[in-house]
Formats: C-alpha cells, sequence, structure tokens
C-alpha cells in the first residue's frame, strides 16, 4: 500500500554526552510519551510510513546498528528504548541539521510517494527547524507536535514552532491529532 505520509524520528537515538545534554534532557522526558503515542500508532497502520532520521555524530564508520547500541548504551536509556527503531526499520544518516541535507531522504520519500511530513524528535529550534523549511521548499505539507518535539531553550522553541507555523504553513498540532 502507497502512503502519503511519513512520521520522522529525528536525532532521538542520542547518547546524551554533550554540552547541551543536561537542559535538553528534560524536555526530551516531556515529550517521550506523546512521542510513543505518535510511534505506535504508525507502526500499526499500513498507510503510514515511519522513518528514523539521525545523526551520526560525526562517526562516519558507524552504521544504523552502531548508533542505536550507542544511544541505548548511553547515559538515559530510559529515553532511547521507548521509541527505538524496531528490526527493519526505515533509517536515514544525516550529519548535519537538516534531515535533507546530504542525505537520501528526498529521494526515499519520492520512491514512498509521500506528500505529508510528521515531524518529532529533536531540538525543535535546530534540526527540527531546518528539517521543516528544507520539507517546506520541497513542497511537503508538514505537520509538528509541539508535544512531540524537545526543545534546548524554552524560547527559541516557541519561537522555531511559530516560524513553522508562519512562515512554512506548519500544522501545529498535538501528537494525537497528528493521525487521526
Amino acid at each position: 500500500m502507497v502512503s502519503d505520509t511519513a512520521v520522522l524520528v529525528i536525532d532521538m537515538l542520542n547518547a546524551y554526552r554533550h554540552d547541551d545534554a543536561e537542559l535538553l534532557v528534560p524536555n526530551v522526558a516531556e515529550i517521550i510519551d506523546p512521542m510513543v503515542g505518535l510511534v505506535s500508532v504508525a507502526r500499526e497502520r499500513d498507510d503510514v510510513d515511519l522513518i528514523y532520521v539521525n545523526d551520526n555524530y560525526g562517526d562516519f564508520s558507524a552504521d544504523h546498528n552502531d548508533i542505536v547500541r550507542s544511544a541505548l548504551e548511553g547515559e538515559h536509556p530510559d529515553l532511547v528504548e521507548p521509541i527505538a527503531p524496531d528490526e527493519g526499520a526505515l533509517f536515514v544518516e544525516k550529519v548535519r541539521h537538516s534531515a535533507f541535507y546530504s542525505t537520501a531522504l528526498a529521494y526515499l520519500l519520492g520512491r514512498l510517494e509521500t506528500k505529508r511530513l510528521i515531524l518529532t524528535g529533536q531540538v525543535t529550534e535546530q534540526c527540527i527547524l531546518y528539517t521543516a523549511l528544507d520539507a517546506y521548499v520541497r513542497h511537503f505539507t508538514v505537520m509538528v507536535p509541539p508535544d512531540a518535539v524537545a526543545h534546548i531553550v524554552p524560547d527559541l522553541g516557541r519561537a522555531a514552532l511559530q516560524m513553522m507555523e508562519r512562515n512554512m504553513r506548519a500544522e501545529v498540532v498535538p501528537a494525537e491529532k497528528c493521525l487521526g
């Protein structure tokens, strides 16, 4: 079955061993339950593709299994285990902020005939914002559930959501309404 919707789980496979981890972790903890709900619904539905897009953190020898393993062995496996990809999950490695930059994501979405992207993960004011912009300029409809994206700086996270809604015409709606 061809789907026109994809849920992107962005940068949630994180070992939380970086400068902003202390600020990020409490916000990730707040979004984990709504994100788990959205990921679970996406896994159950044949008309929705679930795609993990994750930074390789500068390790160009790492494959997706290494990235998952590193995150599960990191400082907060409790924030990784609930959303860890199933065997055979669609997975795209990225190296910069946007999920599109220098990745095969646009090609994959074209093959899947995707029209609408639901962006989840971290960080709202960085990777989510830049991915939303790149999706918008590629003519995708964008949805961002504010309860399934985590920020580092609260004011910047709020501003990023406003920019996505106003400038990129993103639908900013709770996770439970994204696939409803």
